[in-house]
């Protein structure tokens, strides 16, 4: 029985057939933001087992979540277009197809291109669990099974963490790393079965338009930004990489151009520019890319460090991140619990903390040891901190815009979620490598130490661009959340 099931099982206000869909659409997310972090505990293995680089690695890691995030928008109007139980099908289907050829990949090069096949039958199915819900469920059903999305977005990649580690050191039939992708298999066979019986028949709604110049755009955008500093290390920064660095920004403008030219012109551009000018969004985008790029960028490094460096098993190291995950699961589904007037300092408060978090694990591991039984309160520390700056982000950023302008917003702070993930697992990621360029403890003590003193500086800032956001005057009374339905706080090409 996976979370989602048992979460489904809990509201007394709902019948049986709508605990079972919620649990099968929850299910099929809770598989896909799982999938962005699981393999991370098995990144040394497939090292070993494929002759993976560091640049290969950090590209199987991150051409998940870039596929994801560039096609996100995107796969939520697909949904309006041809169905939201169609395309959460779809999505699965592929997304399940992927996860099989994923695990029987032959090549880290194979591993890279099959995961950004897994990242885009994510993107098709994950926006429609969000879409399903408000269709089907209403009222106080409506809200519990809103919270419950959202408990299995923020779990989703901490508990990979903890199973991919399960799974690896399981080594079952001699496979390795290969069951965290094959696990999805027969889950995702199973989902697909019920889904056709269960999923409610739904005709095309009204859509949107697909935005085809700013998804190649944006793409463009991205892969010219993220490839070098993947690439750039290993290759000794030749001259192609801040060709592309520079053709990166290029990209960025062109991609403006388009977004301002299909606005102007009556259409629906992937990012409005109406968006980007609401009080406080400018500041909520830098400090959601800084959070997010702390947090992907150490559950990448520090595997390494633990089981590179301290020889630990994926199943220590995955155990390893229990208490982190501890800590932000009780921050990120109890800050509303706060009083209604401190939701406003709910970020940058929870930036600090994860700051001092991870200052405590840097101070602990820098000397290649442990860390003893400091490491397990510093981890605590840190996912407590972490899930109180991203668990709100998305309610407290909405409330800065008018109602009307609410879907578009919410498909623009959680695509740079992702994007967020991916600039820290190539940053982040390119950072430690290049230091712990010796096999051993103290070489990469010394990298996770660095590393982690430029995460402690990112969530600073982030501290200081979400003290900006917070302050920064609303259009019109908080969008926020309604206690019923939050029917505005997170619609339209929501992920």
């Amino acid at each position: 029985m996976t979370p989602t099931t048992a979460l489904a099982q809990t509201d007394p206000g709902m019948s049986g057939r709508m605990k079972v869909l919620l649990a099968l659409i929850l299910t099929g997310q809770f598989m896909a933001v799982l999938d962005a972090s699981i393999v991370n505990v098995a990144i040394p293995t497939i090292r070993l087992d494929l002759g993976a680089s560091g640049s290969d690695l950090q590209l199987i890691v991150a051409g998940y979540v870039i596929a994801y995030a560039v096609l996100l928008i995107t796969g939520a109007r697909l949904g309006m277009r041809f169905g939201f139980r169609t395309a959460f099908l779809s999505g699965l289907a592929v997304f399940t197809a992927a996860s099989f050829a994923c695990g029987i990949a032959p090549t880290s090069q194979a591993l890279i291109v099959l995961r950004a096949m897994q990242g885009a039958g994510a993107a098709l199915m994950v926006p429609q669990v969000f879409s399903l819900i408000q269709r089907t469920f209403t009222g106080p059903a409506r809200a519990q099974a809103l919270s419950m999305w959202a408990a299995s977005l923020a779990l989703g990649g901490l508990v990979g963490q903890v199973l991919g580690g399960v799974l690896v050191s399981a080594d079952l039939i001699g496979t390795g790393w290969r069951p965290v992708f094959l696990v999805n298999v027969p889950i995702g066979v199973v989902l697909l079965i019920a889904s056709f019986r269960f999923l409610p028949v739904d005709g095309p709604a009204p859509a949107r338009p697909l935005d085809l110049g700013g998804l190649i755009s944006l793409a463009a955008a991205v892969l010219l930004l993220i490839v070098p500093l993947v690439l750039g290390h290993e290759q000794g920064w030749p001259a192609w990489t801040f060709g592309s660095l520079a053709l990166s920004v290029v990209a960025i403008i062109v991609f403006a151009v388009i977004e301002r030219s299909v606005e102007r012109g009556g259409g629906a551009p992937l990012i409005s520019e109406r968006v980007l000018r609401a009080p406080g969004m400018p500041a909520a985008l830098i400090a959601i890319v800084l959070a997010l790029a702390a947090y992907g960028g150490f559950l990448f490094t520090f595997t390494q460090h633990l089981q590179g460096g301290l020889g630990d098993t994926a199943l220590q190291a995955g155990l390893t991140f229990v208490p982190l995950a501890a800590g932000f699961a009780l921050s990120s589904l109890n800050w509303r619990r706060l009083p209604a007037r401190w939701h406003q300092l709910v970020i940058p408060a929870g930036c600090v903390i994860a700051a001092i978090g991870y200052l405590l694990v840097g101070i602990t591991v820098a000397s290649g040891g442990t860390g003893g039984l400091l490491l397990p309160l510093a981890l605590f520390i840190g996912g407590f901190g972490q899930g109180m700056a991203a668990s709100p982000i998305l309610t407290i950023a909405l409330s800065k815009v008018a109602p009307q302008d609410a879907p578009d917003a919410s498909g623009v702070l959680t695509t740079v979620i992702q994007l967020g993930l991916v600039i820290g697992v190539a940053t982040f990621g390119t950072i430690f490598l290049t230091e712990a360029v010796v096999p051993g403890a103290h070489p990469t003590a010394s990298a996770i130490a660095l590393t982690l003193w430029l995460i402690v500086a990112d969530l600073l800032a982030c501290a200081v661009a979400s003290l900006v956001m917070v302050r920064a005057q609303p259009v019109t009374a908080a969008v926020g959340v309604d206690a019923e339905t939050r029917d505005v706080e997170v619609a339209g090409d929501a992920a």
